[in-house]
């Protein structure tokens, strides 16, 4: 998205604190850093984006209206088939790699309309080797509180039971809960409350997710800089491996508690 993101994102991935980094291929700071990327232990994945619009090529859509084309049935197969071709080809130029998962940005790889897009376009690419898929189904997580665990339900519902029945349906893989949604605001003390609460919950391959960013000067990156580096701050600490051991945590790759089968 960013040099912010892309700095916080690389420093979080050499310490060992980060198991997958979703890429925006056409973002302006991905043919940057992706080199750098390739050396780190992690999978790395497209973030389908169809509302950011950072490739540049078309006005961004606000999730809303995304989301009620998607419900309405007002989706064009072709638009989402060029936007998803288009990410694919230049995240492989770039990375110089298929992606080893995909996850959407706003979660939109889950919507009625741009799911099937997703499913046959990717099984088209990929067949046997097929990149692992973002399910978003949320783990039961008390004590965050109310507003997040609805917010978390309400990203669970918009696609992601067809995502996880498609998973099982063909086969292929994928996280087996979503943790870390919450109103991305509140700082680091705040952050680091919740984050003790996912710990609690989170059991074997399930994925938490995550926006952390280096600080930067206000008015500068995007509406949530401020957060994203209160993010980076908890998770960049020292007492990280301590919390994640108390806990009985480790951060892995998805690709290798489940790997592709053999060429």
């Amino acid at each position: 998205m960013n040099r912010a993101v892309d700095a916080g994102i690389l420093d979080l991935a050499r310490a060992g604190r980060l198991g997958a980094v979703s890429c925006m291929s056409l973002g302006p700071s991905f043919p940057e850093h992706a080199a750098a990327l390739r050396e780190m232990d992690v999978d790395a994945g497209l973030h389908f984006d169809l509302t950011e619009g950072v490739g540049g090529q078309e006005p961004a859509v606000a999730l809303k209206t995304l989301i009620g084309w998607a419900y309405t049935g007002r989706l064009v197969p072709s638009w989402v088939n060029g936007h998803l071709e288009r990410q694919l080809d230049a995240f492989e130029r770039i990375y110089d790699a298929a992606p080893a998962y995909l996850d959407g940005h706003q979660h939109v790889h889950q919507l009625p309309g741009v799911l099937p897009r997703v499913i046959e376009i990717m099984q088209r690419r990929y067949g046997a080797r097929m990149p692992w898929l973002r399910c978003t189904l949320p783990r039961s997580q008390p004590g965050v509180g109310l507003a997040n665990v609805f917010k978390a339900q309400v990203i669970g519902a918009l696609g992601g039971h067809a995502l996880r029945r498609a998973v099982r349906r063909h086969g292929w893989r994928s996280n087996e809960r979503f943790l870390g949604v919450y109103g991305l605001s509140g700082g680091a003390e705040h952050y680091a409350q919740l984050l003790g609460r996912w710990f609690d919950a989170a059991q074997d391959g399930d994925l938490m997710m995550c926006h952390p960013a280096h600080a930067v000067a206000p008015g500068e990156g995007d509406a949530l800089m401020q957060q994203r580096a209160a993010e980076f701050e908890v998770l960049s600490s020292e007492d990280m491996p301590r919390w994640l051991s108390a806990s009985g945590l480790w951060v892995e790759r998805l690709s290798r508690i489940m790997p592709l089968p053999a060429p």
